[in-house]
């Protein structure tokens, strides 16, 4: 094929033929009507129709030439745009392709996130369930050791006032043995005394 330019100007060339065929025409028609002769305008009417029929088909020929390059241009586009088309579905099939898998693993990673959050709150669960437990325990105990403290007051409370009671007994039993060695005394002392007066 010829390059756009050449086509340019062939066809400015085929356009200037036919234009100056039809001005050859009017010419030959205008000279005839003024020589006024009838023969000169019979040979002028039909170089007329020639030049005009020869210009028509020039014209004609360059109009379907036109279209036949027109066509042709539309078809190379819309080849261009069939292969543009192709290549932009692959690009959108490898794309879709990529945010599938990209979605696949990204619900794959939700699902494995939603697993360990749910093991998460069931550990959680259980050791705020441990920890009530020990603060209950641990709360028992408190109250376990101040009842064995309070006990343990009550002991030495209990204890201390055994003691004294123990060194008021003592003493009690102090005085009642210094009352027996007294009595005691006083009973040798009185069986002494018969064998006295009996004496």
């Amino acid at each position: 094929m010829s390059s756009p330019k050449a086509r340019r100007r062939q066809r400015s060339t085929r356009l200037t033929v036919a234009a100056a065929l039809v001005t050859t025409a009017a010419v030959v028609v205008i000279g005839a009507v003024l020589l006024d002769s009838q023969v000169l305008l019979a040979i002028a009417a039909v170089l007329g129709v020639v030049l005009g029929a020869a210009a028509t088909r020039i014209t004609h020929s360059e109009l379907m030439a036109s279209r036949r390059q027109h066509n042709a241009d539309r078809a190379e586009q819309a080849r261009t745009y069939r292969d543009l088309t192709a290549e932009r579905a692959v690009e959108h099939a490898a794309y879709l392709s990529i945010v599938d898998t990209k979605m696949a693993a990204r619900q794959t990673m939700i699902g494995e996130l939603e697993v360990a959050l749910t093991s998460a709150q069931r550990r959680a669960a259980e050791a705020t369930r441990k920890v009530s437990a020990e603060a209950r325990r641990a709360d028992q105990a408190e109250a376990d050791a101040e009842a064995v403290a309070r006990r343990l007051d009550e002991a030495e409370t209990r204890a201390a006032e055994a003691i004294l009671r123990v060194a008021e007994l003592e003493a009690e039993l102090d005085a009642v043995l210094a009352e027996v060695g007294t009595l005691r005394n006083e009973v040798a002392t009185w069986q002494q005394a018969p064998a006295v007066r009996h004496a």
